[in-house]
Parts: structure tokens; sequence; C-alpha cells
């Protein structure tokens, strides 16, 4: 542990996400993994996936310090923080808010979370798949504000959220190496006012979704506001807390 709160490392299904397997452990407290990136190193704690996570992919065997989280568990965690609507609707953002809440981390470092998809070629670390945020989603629609928001919320527990790709990225998080994460990686506060008046706004709008399933919204969702948010989440990122 680090000042008694957990380094947190969360493995996504990015090509470059290969490159973790072999990093000591002693760099993190806990291990977090999406999907299939449990194949990625067996010293994982917790495997976050979706309802629709194909059954014959899932762990053959588990250790007594390994849990699966699921929507009974992240749908709430994700609600605690203004709803899918808000956070967007990738399985990175929802395994983090979910690590937010879970575990209260003072790092959450992304590795194979880029969400960036070459036309051609490898897209996840398995070969090729389907690319969750390049659907048509009404909460996709920026996924760097996305990002932007969950790092002031972060910051504002004292989190600092980090990226360990060198690879283009969606996530707008400060690139850090590795083996830095227990030195001088650190969080300022955002402007709480700010961070107020935005979660505010959307508390107006009133998109919550109890058991997650936003899309019966989409019918009354003004994509204006939507939009308008992530501008002023980016801004507040930017210019606070981000890099």
């Amino acid at each position: 542990m680090t000042d008694g709160r957990p380094v947190v490392l969360i493995l996504g299904s990015g090509p470059n996400v290969t490159q973790a397997r072999d990093w000591p452990a002693a760099w993190f407290d806990r291990i977090v993994v999406i999907n299939n990136a449990w194949r990625v190193r067996p010293d994982w704690q917790a495997l976050v996936y979706p309802e629709d996570f194909p059954a014959d992919r899932m762990p053959p065997e588990m250790t007594p310090d390994q849990q699966l989280v699921d929507a009974t568990a992240f749908v709430p965690a994700q609600n605690g923080y203004g709803g899918v609507v808000f956070a967007g609707a990738t399985m990175t953002f929802t395994t983090a808010y979910w690590a937010l809440a879970a575990l209260r981390p003072r790092v959450l470092a992304f590795m194979g979370c880029d969400m960036v998809y070459p036309a051609q070629g490898r897209t996840h670390f398995y070969g090729t798949g389907t690319a969750d945020p390049l659907r048509s989603d009404i909460t996709l629609r920026d996924l760097g504000a996305k990002s932007a928001r969950l790092g002031v919320i972060a910051a504002a527990q004292g989190c600092a959220c980090v990226n360990l790709s060198l690879e283009p990225s969606s996530l707008l998080f400060p690139r850090v190496a590795p083996d830095a994460l227990r030195g001088s990686v650190g969080q300022s506060l955002p402007d709480q006012i700010g961070l107020a008046a935005l979660r505010d706004r959307e508390a107006a709008l009133d998109y919550l979704t109890p058991d997650g399933r936003y899309g019966r919204l989409e019918h009354r969702v003004n994509l204006d506001a939507l939009d308008t948010l992530d501008r002023d989440w980016r801004a507040l990122f930017l210019n606070g807390t981000g890099a």
C-alpha cells in the first residue's frame, strides 16, 4: 500500500496490454481486469464483465482472493457517480467507477484502455474483436470528455488517474511509467465549485437509470446539453487537474 490507499492497475484488452504481463506485482496493490484481460496475467484480484460476456470466455478456475464483478455491483457504483449517461457506457469507465467506489485508490493506472482502434490489424491483444466504443451511442460522443469527468471526480477523492500506455489514446490522463506509481504520482484537488456546478447540471437533466439500461432514455436525451457538459468537463479537467 501507499499512504494506506492502494495503487490500482486496470487492464483492458488493447493490443499493448501484453506489455503488462511481466511487470512486477510489487508495483501495484490491486489488479483489476476487464473482460478477456484476465488472460494477460494470473495475479488479478477482480474481473469486471458485462451481462453479455460469453460464459466460455470466463476463467476456468479462480483463487480464493479473486472476485467476479458484474452489473449487480458496477451499476450501483456508477449510479453513485451520476449514472452511465454521463459517465460513458464503456467497460473502461464502468470498471473505473466501480474501482473508485469499491477500492478507494490513491492511483488508478490504466493499460490497454486507449480506445483507439486501427482500421486494419489487431484491435485487441487476442486478435480482433468488437470495438465497443465505436458503436453509435449517446454516451460515447466524446470519449476524452468522459475520461476528463472521471479524472475530475477521482481527483476530488484524492485519486490520480494515469495512463501507462505510450500509444495514441482517448484518455486525457497524464502518462506515467509503471515503475513510478509508488513515487511522486499525486493529484491536486479540482475546482470544487466548478465540479459541484457540473454535477448539479447533470442532476437537473434527470437521466439516472437505476438498472443501468439507459437506452430507454434516448428519446428524451438532449444531445446539445450532453455535448456542452462534455466540453465543460474537458475544460475543468485540463484547467485544473490535468497534465
